[in-house]
């Protein structure tokens, strides 16, 4: 089995051709991030288109917002026709949402089936969960680009199949009416060798987050719900990007966390190990990968319903599940910790045993492998999407 993927950035899908690199089935993986950051054991399969991506990666560093939202367009529709022109005969193309039309029309032509795959919950429940999050909080929100929310609905039509990562997100293209049929649950992994346990190095109670600082990431009510707290012996950190519109957020519980900023990746289980507690308040995730790294190193997660944690761990045997947009909710998890340190060690000890049984990347992509499989041994499926005719193939969310 041939597979070809398609991602502009990184994403998963540097993990899912490794995966696929070592089972002999990636034929080629196409990029538009800048060749000589493709990972070395990738290069060799890869091709890159790698100005566009510069370019809104550059406007994104240097606060270039209006360019930013110049190229957003262009660099998805030249990308994918770019794709199309350069791909190759495979068995089946897989291609990250938004990025793919026009060459997974290609791949069709060529005789391929093809899978959408998509990284977070269904793109108009992303914009209606951003748009009320803007309005909570009295910000502006400027509504997705209309042609790429149609180009990638069109995408979740015409691909055979879509891949989604969670539970969360999967419910939320069925809330929107594509057929369960068409849908696909393939978890994430995490790298159980590079995010590993080491000794903490004093006594104080460690709340961690990790990840962008966004509205999408929940952090007004992360900060709200713990930047209060005045307890002996205890501290929120937080990793990872800052972005203008928490800055007001950030001024105002200035004084109630501690901030490092961005952190290389692989430095990062040193963080996760000095820590007591993996707090996420995201309003919507695909996977949020952070997680599992959490639990790999040793740390109960208190996360929302909207983080795909569910499929992960058990609410209150590896952490506790609160719903989104509840900061009480969250604060009272996390003190129950704080107050219970043996409850406490005993998830971080099942957080641990559950993320090394969940099988890291490898278990992804063997879960992979087997649905594309599964995919082209269903040519009613195929014919059907090719044609919008009859006869269906149905598949109900366990077969995924």
């Amino acid at each position: 089995m041939d597979v070809v993927l398609s991602s502009a950035g990184r994403f998963h899908t540097f993990d899912l051709g490794r995966q696929l690199l070592r089972r002999g089935h990636l034929r080629r993986m196409y990029t538009a991030y800048p060749w000589w950051k493709v990972d070395a054991d990738l290069r060799p399969h890869a091709r890159a288109f790698p100005w566009l991506m510069a370019v809104y990666m550059l406007s994104e560093r240097w606060k270039w917002y209006a360019v930013r939202d110049r190229v957003h367009w262009p660099l998805l529709d030249t990308y994918d026709r770019w794709v199309a022109r350069q791909l190759e005969p495979c068995d089946v193309f897989v291609s990250l949402a938004g990025f793919g039309l026009h060459s997974h029309r290609r791949a069709k032509a060529l005789g391929a089936a093809t899978v959408c795959d998509r990284g977070s919950c269904h793109i108009a429940v992303q914009e209606e969960l951003l748009g009320e999050e803007h309005a909570r909080h009295g910000l502006p929100f400027k509504p997705f680009d209309r042609r790429i929310v149609a180009k990638e609905l069109q995408e979740y039509v015409e691909a055979d199949i879509i891949t989604v990562p969670s539970s969360f997100a999967y419910r939320s293209y069925v809330e929107k009416g594509v057929p369960a049929e068409k849908l696909r649950k393939i978890s994430y992994g995490v790298d159980l060798r590079l995010f590993r346990p080491v000794r903490k190095d004093d006594g104080v109670f460690r709340v961690l987050y990790a990840g962008a600082m966004t509205l999408q990431k929940g952090i007004p009510y992360l900060l709200e719900a713990l930047a209060t707290l005045r307890l002996p012996n205890f501290e929120l950190v937080l990793v990872g990007g800052l972005h203008d519109e928490v800055k007001p957020f950030f001024q105002r519980y200035e004084g109630g966390f501690r901030y490092l900023g961005i952190l290389p990746r692989t430095e990062l289980y040193r963080v996760y190990s000095q820590a007591s507690v993996f707090a996420m308040a995201s309003v919507h995730e695909g996977l949020a990968l952070v997680q599992a790294q959490a639990m790999a190193c040793g740390l109960p997660v208190v996360a929302t319903t909207n983080t795909g944690a569910e499929d992960l761990f058990t609410d209150a045997v590896e952490g506790y599940i609160v719903p989104a947009r509840d900061p009480v909710a969250l604060r009272q998890r996390v003190l129950y910790l704080y107050e219970h340190p043996d409850v406490r060690e005993a998830m971080a000890q099942a957080a641990q045993r559950r993320v090394h049984a969940l099988g890291g990347w490898d278990a992804y992509g063997a879960l992979a492998v087997a649905t594309y499989r599964a995919l082209l041994s269903e040519p009613l499926a195929r014919v059907e999407s090719l044609t919008g005719g009859a006869g269906r193939v149905m598949h109900d969310e366990s077969s995924a």
